[in-house]
């Protein structure tokens, strides 16, 4: 069995075959019972469609993907108060370029711009206070989604807006907490994984805590995990081990990465401005305590509260299935608007607008298969 000399080497050698032949060997050696493990990240989907490794696993190993793309999960009804937001003649509205193309039932962002709203695409979210000071006629909006890896993030913006008592300056936020979704999954036995492949930058900042309550409650292993090939087949090695045994539990497999406690100072300025929530998932709906909203001590930058924004419509019926792709339900080829009506040029879905969602990772690596 792989020891603490063999983790070591992991760490030092990412990609090499050698490592990868030894781990696809002790998978299979460990594997004694069909497995859907899924993995809750964008990066992580990507990898393992770009370096074909589930095609190395056992036949039985299925990697199913689920809703870690923050782009994707985003639901309509938000996006559309993104777009009414953009269309206030006093309003300058600021957004990550990948929020550009998402659709709303009311179109998009994108469409907004070239209708004249003042929307601007950002790299850095601190360029925020920026545009806010040399627009104090103006409002300025942040569009701040994510998982707990940018909610720190957008807590030291807004640790920032406070110092200089920026007046003009408010967020919408679509943040949300992949240990809740996971739980909501797993009451579904069309969509419950038989184990997990925690996103390992989520773990760098909320620690292995929570998903060890996770891994507990809903008895499956899990492994907080990387992105490099050999990262992801020794979660999945650790993954298939513990299934094996029975182990209910949470492992660090990314240990150059991860500390067990998360990073404490992200922690505390998270909770200083932030508090769980309730929150609406784009394919999924409602799902309690999933997300994180602004305390109520600053909802004078909550842009829901200052703009009286009403939540609409929450999805349009299309015949994407991204719902059920996002849930581990369905693959992408499974959709009749995969590959023909929704491509990354024209896309359908948000799972194929974002470069980190699923349909995109298939459209991009598996389409001459």
């Amino acid at each position: 069995m792989p020891g603490r000399r063999w983790q070591m080497s992991i760490d030092r050698r990412f990609r090499d075959a050698d490592t990868q032949r030894m781990l696809v060997q002790a998978i299979a050696a460990e594997y004694t019972r069909p497995l859907r493990i899924m993995e809750v990240c964008g990066g992580q989907t990507h990898a393992l469609s770009r370096y074909r490794l589930e095609e190395l696993l056992p036949s039985g190993i299925e990697m199913v993907h689920g809703p870690g793309c923050p782009v994707c999960v985003t639901p309509a009804s938000v996006v559309d108060q993104a777009v009414e937001l953009a269309y206030r003649p006093d309003t300058i509205f600021c957004t990550f370029g990948d929020m550009m193309r998402v659709p709303g039932n009311a179109g998009s962002l994108l469409l907004a711009k070239s209708r004249g709203a003042d929307v601007r695409m950002l790299y850095a979210p601190f360029d925020t206070l920026r545009i806010a000071e040399e627009n104090p006629s103006k409002e300025v909006v942040f569009f701040a989604i994510g998982f707990e890896t940018t909610a720190p993030v957008y807590a030291l913006l807004m640790n920032e807006v406070c110092r200089r008592r920026l007046k003009n300056f408010s967020l919408l936020t679509a943040l949300f907490t992949l240990p809740s979704v996971i739980g909501w999954l797993a009451a579904d036995p069309a969509a419950r994984p038989d184990a997990l492949l925690a996103a390992g930058h989520v773990c760098a900042v909320t620690g292995l805590s929570d998903y060890d309550r996770l891994a507990e409650t809903i008895r499956i292993p899990v492994a907080a995990t990387g992105f490099e090939p050999v990262d992801l087949l020794y979660g999945i090695y650790r993954v298939v081990s513990m299934a094996r045994r029975g182990d209910f539990r949470a492992v660090n497999a990314y240990r150059r990465v991860v500390h067990p406690s998360g990073n404490k100072p992200a922690q505390a300025a998270v909770i200083q401005f932030f508090e769980p929530s309730g929150a609406r998932w784009r394919g999924l709906g409602y799902i309690a305590e999933s997300g994180l909203r602004l305390r109520r001590e600053y909802e004078q930058y909550d842009a829901v509260d200052r703009f009286h924004l009403t939540v609409g419509q929450t999805e349009t019926h299309t015949p994407c299935r991204s719902g059920e792709i996002m849930r581990g339900m369905v693959a992408p080829p499974d959709c009749l608007c995969f590959g023909a009506e929704c491509t990354p040029d024209h896309p359908v879905g948000p799972s194929m607008v974002s470069s980190e969602g699923v349909c995109a990772a298939y459209y991009r690596y598996h389409q001459k298969i």
